[in-house]
Formats: structure tokens, C-alpha cells, sequence
């Protein structure tokens, strides 16, 4: 079976995908600019991959696609690490207990939910959940600074395949 699209939600205001990848490389060679670092090669390289990707990615599976690059695992750890300082990546785990990181700087909040035989991720919104979250902590006086859900089970393509 072919393997879906996971990455789902994108900025209306952008001019699609690239409009929206383009913004969020502008974005990292900000943060290096201001940082007095230079955008290697190699670090553009990683975003691209990511920027390009249709579902949530190891750090393994980075390496593996860029290693005839010659990029390294050292590189694509460490500009990973960039890429979460910078609020341009975050990571997730999977129903394997790996990190899998997506781009999500400007992206509509979403939640994930993940098959636990699979692995495949499927983003999701869901606005009566989150409308009843702000309700709930404001009338405790909790004040939300983030959250995120992920949920485990069987997706519908597992399921129907165990019976």
C-alpha cells in the first residue's frame, strides 16, 4: 500500500506548499543571520527535505535519504537541534517511542492521531475539543501557554485488515 500524505494542514495565506516553504526558509537564514552563522549546503539541504516531505521524519530516515549528499548524521542531528531552537521543527514520538519531527512553524494547530500498528500519523483538528479545553482551564483560572494530543489506537485501514 502506498503510503498516504500525514502532513495535512498548511497556511491559507501562503501561496501553497511552496509559498509556504519558502517563508520558512526565509525564516532560517533570519536565524542564522542573527546568530552571525551562515546556511550551509548541507542545512538546506535537511530543511528542503523536510519542507518536501508528506509525513513525519525520523532522524534516521533524514539520514538515510541525504547520506549520497554526504551528509552525515552528525549534521542532520545538529540541525535539527537548529531547526526546534528556532521554533521551526517539533518533534513527536511515534507508536514506537521514535522522534519524528514536522515542520510546524505557522501551520494551523492540529493534534495527531497515531496508529500503534502502522505507524502512520494522521493530523487532525478538532474544534469542538478545543473549544471545550479553553472553556474548561478558564473556568478553573488555568492559563494555556500550548498543548498538544496525541492519541494512540488502530486506523481504519488496520483495523479493517485485523478483522
Amino acid at each position: 500500500m502506498a503510503q498516504k500524505s500525514e502532513l495535512v494542514y498548511f497556511p491559507t495565506w501562503t501561496a501553497g506548499r511552496e509559498g509556504y516553504a519558502q517563508r520558512i526558509i526565509q525564516i532560517f537564514e533570519e536565524y542564522h543571520k542573527s546568530k552571525g552563522f551562515r546556511v550551509t549546503e548541507q542545512k538546506a539541504a535537511i530543511l528542503r527535505y523536510l519542507l518536501d516531505a508528506d509525513r513525519h521524519l525520523s532522524e534516521q530516515d533524514i539520514c538515510e535519504a541525504l547520506k549520497s549528499k554526504g551528509i552525515g548524521k552528525i549534521t542532520v542531528f545538529r540541525t535539527l537541534k537548529v531547526l526546534e531552537e528556532c521554533g521551526l521543527v517539533e518533534p513527536l514520538t511515534d507508536s514506537k517511542g521514535k522522534i519524528r519531527y514536522e515542520v510546524n512553524r505557522e501551520r494551523p494547530h492540529h493534534d495527531h492521531l497515531i496508529c500503534t500498528v502502522c505507524n502512520r500519523i494522521i493530523e487532525i483538528q478538532w474544534p469542538t475539543v478545543e473549544a471545550t479545553q479553553v472553556k474548561m482551564c478558564k473556568a478553573i483560572g488555568f492559563s494555556i501557554s500550548h498543548h498538544r494530543h496525541e492519541i494512540f489506537g488502530r486506523c481504519k485501514e488496520c483495523q479493517m485488515k485485523s478483522g
